[in-house]
């Protein structure tokens, strides 16, 4: 249900559900925390993209069991390790979105460091109209993309966001013609993935924190950050080739 396959040093996740338009179960959410857990040394950018029409319709509600309230919380965390997994993982992971990114779909690609979103797209927070709350991080992660009103509006009235407001909103950062999403995020990924590691460690793990944090903590741990990144070999040689000219210059 799950393929990986690594092209160059970019690891391709491909949820493969077709026939029930990659909806999520245990077993996929178990097989992302263990692929992103183990991410092999030479990989420096992750993709993940759905098989068929869709990119995810969400959790497998042909597959929830009945639990009682202990069950459902460590049902839910075992989704929050997973997620964690790739937000908080090795490398930078990219979303590519066509078709559903709904529900659990959308709690995925929130995990996501960036999101391409096919014209096809479209977005929503089921969860409300079927008598149930969101469990896999959405209630964190969503409204950091797009706010605390907006998702607030998704759940209490089952509103969808089409691909172009999708893009507006903060769902994804790139829109891109049907067809042509993996395309673009394999450019996007060649591009992170020559960034120095520091800088995208950095980005992945302490932008974060310092979003939220205090002012006061959030500065203090830019400057050390800064000071850490810029202390680097790599970084001090990449300034180097910029003040002789080696470099390119922004826009080029």
């Amino acid at each position: 249900m799950v393929e990986t396959n690594i092209q160059d040093d970019i690891l391709l996740v491909k949820l493969n559900r077709p026939n029930k338009r990659n909806a999520l179960n245990d077993a996929i959410i178990l097989a992302l925390e263990k692929i992103f857990a183990q991410v092999p040394a030479t990989v420096k950018c992750a993709i993940v993209y759905g098989e068929g029409q869709h990119f995810s319709a969400g959790l497998d509600l042909s597959e929830l069991q009945e639990r009682d309230a202990v069950q459902g919380l460590m049902h839910s965390r075992s989704w929050h390790r997973a997620l964690d997994a790739i937000q908080f993982g090795k490398v930078p992971v990219i979303a590519v979105l066509h078709g559903a990114c709904v529900g659990g779909g959308l709690e995925l690609a929130s995990a996501c460091h960036i999101r391409v979103a096919e014209s096809s797209t479209f977005y929503a927070l089921p969860e409300g109209q079927r008598g149930i709350f969101v469990g896999g991080g959405a209630s964190v992660r969503v409204p950091k993309l797009i706010g605390l009103a907006r998702m607030t509006d998704m759940m209490l009235t089952g509103r969808v966001y089409r691909a172009e407001e999708g893009e507006r909103v903060g769902l994804a950062q790139y829109l891109v013609a049907e067809g042509e999403g993996l395309a673009k995020a394999i450019e996007l990924a060649h591009k992170i993935g020559a960034n120095a590691p520091m800088t995208n460690y950095a980005l992945m793990h302490i932008l974060p924190k310092i979003t939220d944090s205090t002012q006061e903590v959030g500065m203090m741990m830019e400057s050390l950050t800064a000071a850490i990144a810029q202390n680097a070999p790599e970084a001090k040689s990449r300034l180097q080739d910029f003040l002789d000219g080696k470099a390119k210059k922004v826009g080029e």
